[in-house]
């Protein structure tokens, strides 16, 4: 008879996680789904989410992306597939989906996985979907932001809750899944990309993180964890400011010759914080044409606002903006006939 898998205190941290995050959000009776690759991190939230989901009156399955990447991915997929049934999880859905070359290998795979997430989510009636990023995981993507001078939106890092996506492991070290999976006898799937120092992130995880704990001593990815949750807590007030004061400098809604157009009001925007006025901006481009601004971007439509001095027509990826006297006029861009 095979040895049964022990209770080993990191499966039971990650248990703890799981439990707190889905006790603050689901309601009994709903549908979950963890987004399952088979590596360690998934794995272990797989087996907490199955352990914890029934306690809680819910019901757990798991959806694995084939993104099609590498050799045998289907195996892979199918392997993993295996030890989610094993740990009773249903249903479990494997959608291979295809990755459209456009903003770099990293960023097209994940637009790809978001959006069969997504897709599997709402065809099995799940209300939430449960990734596996890590303490880890939110460090690198805190310490990718301040490399790359983006501002505090993207330092702020992930959210335990985004729409209907929940990250309970955000909290929880990469080196306690893998031991975590280890007490539970699962068997672990390598993605060589982790191991590819062609990716920015992997460079940093694999040579910027350590260099920095052994330079300025332990505590580090923590550190930056724990800039990201400030940054949230203050990013949500600003924005929910911002939210509250687009109304009052919106000038209107228009349509003209079939095309949105938004007028915004430059002395209400000239008296507010920077802060303030660049959130209404990328509110205002994202609530109305879906396009959503970089920091960049954002800049330059402010100098019309700060710095004027008649300069003309923005054009950016998917609007135009420009300074009519007193109004501010974002624009959809012409749809391109090539």
């Amino acid at each position: 008879m095979p040895e049964r898998p022990r209770l080993t205190p990191e499966m039971a941290d990650v248990r703890r996680a799981v439990r707190e995050l889905l006790a603050s959000v689901a309601e009994p009776g709903e549908l979950v789904l963890v987004g399952l690759s088979g590596g360690a991190d998934s794995l272990a939230l797989a087996a907490a989410t199955a352990f914890e989901a029934p306690k809680l009156g819910l019901r757990a399955g798991a959806v694995i992306v084939d993104h099609g990447l590498q050799a045998g991915s289907a195996d892979v997929a199918a392997r993993a597939a295996e030890q989610a049934r094993a740990l009773e999880l249903d249903p479990v859905v494997i959608r291979p989906v295809e990755v459209i070359a456009a903003d770099g290998p990293e960023a097209d795979a994940r637009t790809a996985r978001y959006a069969a997430l997504e897709a599997v989510r709402t065809e099995v009636g799940a209300t939430w979907v449960l990734l596996a990023h890590t303490l880890d995981d939110q460090a690198e993507t805190v310490l990718l932001g301040l490399t790359r001078g983006a501002g505090a939106t993207s330092l702020a890092g992930m959210a335990p809750v985004t729409g209907t996506l929940l990250r309970p492991l955000l909290g929880i070290r990469r080196a306690q899944t893998v031991a975590a999976c280890a007490g539970a006898q699962l068997e672990v799937w390598s993605d060589p990309h982790n191991e590819d120092s062609a990716y920015t992130r992997v460079r940093i995880r694999r040579e910027v993180l350590p260099l920095l704990e052994r330079e300025l001593g332990p505590g580090v990815a923590e550190a930056l964890t724990r800039t990201a949750d400030q940054l949230r807590d203050d990013t949500a007030v600003l924005d929910a400011l911002a939210a509250e004061i687009l109304p009052q400098v919106t000038l209107g809604l228009l349509g003209e010759h079939g095309s949105a157009l938004a007028g915004l009001d430059v002395a209400a925007l000239a008296a507010q914080p920077d802060a303030v006025r660049n959130r209404v901006l990328r509110l205002t481009a994202l609530n109305v044409f879906g396009v959503s601004l970089s920091a960049a971007h954002t800049a330059s439509i402010a100098r019309l606002i700060t710095d004027w001095h008649g300069q003309g027509e923005i054009h950016l990826p998917g609007i135009r903006v420009e300074r009519n006297g007193s109004q501010l006029e974002f624009r959809a861009a012409p749809q391109s006939t090539s």
